[in-house]
């Protein structure tokens, strides 16, 4: 697959899927050749398939960066995950299914391939135009998909990654929920919703050909392929990844092969004058149009702005106000760091007084002795029982962030790795500021601590 873009007995397939082992896992199971295992599901440890083993290998893990993602650049995120998360060694072999993996939710939306293509065949859909997306939905992407299906007299497929995305990217439940508020606005009967539990490896024009396979097998005729089509953006160097086209000249090169057409992504605007979303290479030049990036959409979410009705229907504004509520609004911590007497701990519980009195929100006190009695009691003061320590705050801390809370943290935090791995914890849920304290009186007492 790295090499040729196909499986061994020639079939068209762009990304490598891998079991990643590390050399203790392949001693400690005593893996080799013929043998059986188990292929469990993290989550639950259900049985999902039996692996017989066939081979086990050390990857070129440089030569797969540069030939699967087109550069070994550590700022491109499945790179960056090859070499700091995948293990040193690869094993391969025939599968046996024993049964899917379980999910929970949104289960009306889950369809395999074969009960999706049955779908189609119960509603007489004989041209299905799919939309692939991880981002939310607004009139734009609308007003484009409908647009897609009428010039081909098709249906619309919106069918959504659901697995793991491109860090910073909006949680899957937020954005079903957006697709489902959106849905209602398609005419009736042209449009369903489908979710497709795949990881994405932002790989460019290597992932559009996948996505064209994987639509394929799932029954749609025509597949929408935009501008830098699963691009993570810029590299290293400032420089796009992906050409904006390279996805669809990728494609368009096995669309023969694939028996599915490409449709070309076509940025659309928002004409005020007409009321109305047109292509940009349709709009006659000197014309009025109105945008509003990613950037700008999340900056008015964070203040609590307001978010026009032209850009985005209110169901869907709805949901993601819900989700993400303005600064004011949203739960933080404060990290207060110094030595023993430095006074950051008279200073945490004269703030928790502050907040309290000012209301609004729940303070929660998290001093050193506290954590110590009660999430740490077990460890001792070596460097590694303190990040541990550190890691729990932090993890307690992300818990009553994400809650809407208040959080005063004091503990003794001298490593600043361990305090870079608290922030990234609780940062995904709302504020994060570290606050080091040096007090005078540190130094009156103790001098040797400079």
């Amino acid at each position: 697959v790295v090499n040729d873009l196909r499986l061994t007995n020639g079939c068209l397939f762009s990304i490598p899927v891998t079991l990643d082992v590390s050399e203790s896992d392949i001693n400690a199971l005593d893996f080799a050749p013929n043998k059986r295992v188990v292929l469990r599901d993290p989550r639950d440890d259900a049985k999902l398939a039996i692996l017989t083993i066939q081979d086990i290998y050390r990857p070129n893990k440089i030569e797969e960066a540069i030939k699967v993602f087109g550069d070994n650049d550590l700022a491109h995120p499945s790179v960056k995950y090859l070499h700091n998360n995948v293990k040193e060694y690869y094993v391969g072999g025939n599968v046996e299914a024993i049964q899917a993996p379980t999910h929970y939710d949104y289960i009306s939306h889950r369809f395999t391939p074969a009960e999706l293509r049955a779908h189609f065949k119960k509603l007489n859909w004989t041209r299905v135009v799919a939309f692939q997306t991880r981002n939310p939905m607004h009139r734009a992407h609308r007003e484009l998909t409908v647009r897609a299906a009428r010039i081909r007299q098709a249906n619309v497929l919106i069918h959504p990654v659901v697995g793991l995305t491109k860090p910073g990217d909006i949680d899957h439940y937020t954005r079903v929920r957006v697709y489902q508020a959106l849905m209602p606005k398609y005419p009736n009967g042209m449009a369903t919703l489908g979710l497709l539990p795949l990881a994405m490896r932002m790989g460019g024009p290597r992932e559009a050909l996948w996505h064209a396979i994987i639509r394929k097998n799932f029954g749609a005729t025509h597949f929408i392929i935009g501008r830098d089509h699963a691009g993570p953006g810029k590299n290293s160097k400032g420089v796009d990844f992906y050409g904006p086209y390279d996805a669809q000249v990728l494609v368009g090169k096995y669309k023969d092969e694939l028996q599915i057409e490409v449709v070309p992504f076509q940025m659309m605007s928002y004409i005020p004058d007409s009321d109305e979303y047109m292509p940009i290479d349709e709009i006659p030049k000197g014309t009025q149009t109105l945008n509003i990036s990613g950037t700008e959409l999340r900056r008015r979410l964070r203040g609590g702005l307001h978010i026009p009705g032209w850009f985005s229907y209110p169901d869907v504004v709805k949901v993601l106000q819900e989700t993400h509520p303005p600064r004011s609004k949203q739960g933080f911590t404060l990290f207060f760091t110094g030595y023993y007497n430095s006074g950051k701990d008279l200073i945490a519980k004269a703030l928790q007084v502050i907040l309290n009195q000012q209301g609004g929100r729940s303070v929660s006190l998290l001093l050193g002795e506290i954590v110590r009695s009660e999430l740490s009691s077990e460890l001792g003061f070596s460097r590694k029982a303190r990040d541990q320590n550190i890691a729990r705050i932090g993890f307690v801390s992300a818990e009553l962030t994400k809650a809407g809370a208040a959080v005063i943290a004091a503990p003794i935090a001298p490593f600043a790795d361990a305090r870079a791995h608290a922030r990234q914890t609780i940062e995904q849920y709302g504020g994060f500021y570290l606050i080091h304290v040096n007090s005078p009186l540190e130094y009156c007492i103790s001098n040797d601590r400079k």
